[in-house]
C-alpha cells in the first residue's frame, strides 16, 4: 500500500477549512486511518472544526479497545459530534460550526467506510466508483427525480448538506464495506475537488498518474485552474 495526502486552499479562500489524516502504520486496534474533513462555519470555526475533529477522533481510536473497526469507528464518531457540540456551545464565536467527515480503513484485502455529509470516497479499479453518497440538498432532489445529475452540479444550493458532525444533537453516519483488488487506487476528497473537475476528468487523470503524490498534485492542479472556487483535500491510496 502506498499513500499520500494534501490540501490547498484554492484560489477564491482565504483560510484553509479542509483537513485530512493520512497514516499507513497501525493506529489503536486499526492497521492504518486515513480522515478527510471539510469543515464549516464563520471566521474560524469551520477550520477548527475539521481539524479538532480529525484530532480527537484520532485519539479516540488510538484509546478504543473496541476490536471492530465499524463498532470502533461508530464509537468515536459519536464522540466527536458530542464533544464538538459541547465546544460550541461554551464558545459563542465556534457556534454553528460543523464538519463533513469520512474515514477509511483497510484490512488486507477489506476497507471499512464511514461518511458524514459530501465529502467522498471512490474507488478507481475495472472503472471508477463512488462509494459513498452525499449526504446534500440535492442529491435527496436526485433521488426523488426533481434533479438530474447534470443539473444537480450547477443547482445554486449543491453546497447545503443535510448531515455533518456537530449539526445535531446525534450524527448518523453510513457506513460501508468495500472489497479491493489488487491495483485498485482509492480516492478521498472534498467538494473542493468534484465541484471543479468531472468524475471522467478526475479519472483520467489517476489512471494517467500511477504515483499517488503527482496524481494527488496533478488533480490541485487543475482544480484550481478550473476556477478554485473551494478549499481542495485529497487522499490518494494505491493498493
Amino acid at each position: 500500500m502506498k499513500a499520500f495526502s494534501i490540501t490547498d486552499i484554492g484560489e477564491r479562500r482565504r483560510i484553509n477549512q479542509d483537513y485530512v489524516f493520512c497514516s499507513e502504520n497501525t493506529i489503536g486496534k486499526l492497521p492504518n486511518l486515513f480522515i478527510v474533513a471539510d469543515g464549516m462555519g464563520g471566521h474560524n470555526a469551520g477550520d477548527y472544526a475539521s481539524r479538532f475533529c480529525v484530532e480527537f477522533f484520532t485519539q479516540r481510536i488510538k484509546d478504543s479497545e473496541i476490536i471492530s473497526p465499524i463498532a470502533s469507528i461508530e464509537a468515536a464518531i459519536k464522540e466527536t459530534n458530542d464533544i464538538l457540540l459541547s465546544q460550541a456551545q461554551e464558545k459563542i464565536e465556534l457556534e454553528g460550526m460543523g464538519t463533513t467527515f469520512v474515514v477509511a480503513t483497510i484490512f488486507d484485502k477489506e476497507m471499512y467506510v464511514a461518511n458524514v455529509g459530501d465529502s467522498r470516497l471512490y474507488v478507481i479499479g475495472k472503472e471508477m466508483k463512488q462509494i459513498t453518497e452525499d449526504h446534500s440538498l440535492v442529491e435527496a432532489m436526485v433521488k426523488t427525480g426533481e434533479l438530474n445529475r447534470c443539473e444537480a452540479r450547477v443547482h445554486p444550493n449543491k453546497n447545503i448538506i443535510t448531515r455533518a458532525i456537530g449539526a445535531n444533537q446525534s450524527v448518523e453516519p453510513d457506513f460501508f464495506e468495500v472489497n479491493l483488488e489488487e491495483g485498485d487506487t482509492v480516492l478521498m476528497c472534498s467538494d473542493g475537488l468534484t465541484n471543479m473537475l468531472e468524475d471522467e476528468t478526475i479519472e483520467r487523470i489517476i489512471r494517467e498518474n500511477d504515483n499517488p503524490e503527482t496524481a494527488a498534485e496533478t488533480l490541485v492542479k487543475c482544480a484550481n485552474q478550473n476556477g478554485g472556487k473551494d478549499n481542495i483535500a485529497i487522499i490518494i491510496i494505491k493498493v
